[in-house]
């Protein structure tokens, strides 16, 4: 699966297999929600980061990407590190990997 990295207008990125990913998200988005319900829904072992009640997270999200718009799902694993925006996208890409 490809994305486009609209942050910094790059190349398109290749989604690896993940061994860790990390939702950047806030209670009172509308767009972050419905991906906590695909989440939870698809029982995903994910770890969650509130921007709004740690700004390290914010500022984590801002030098990866240029910009601190939630929701973004990061993906980790020894061989790489790719963060995903658009909430259909993340919703799309984690019922391809997981439903």
């Amino acid at each position: 699966m490809f994305f486009w990295n609209k942050a910094k207008n790059t190349e398109p990125v290749e989604v690896t297999p993940a061994e860790r990913m990390i939702l950047y998200h806030y209670n009172g988005c509308f767009y972050c929600k419905m991906v906590r319900r695909a989440v939870d829904r698809l029982g995903i072992e994910i770890e969650y980061r509130n921007i709004l009640e740690d700004p390290s997270y914010r500022q984590e999200l801002y030098e990866a990407r240029g910009r601190s718009t939630v929701p973004v799902l990061r993906g980790l694993s020894k061989d790489n590190d790719w963060w995903m925006p658009e909430s259909r996208d993340i919703v799309r890409y984690l019922e391809s990997e997981f439903g």
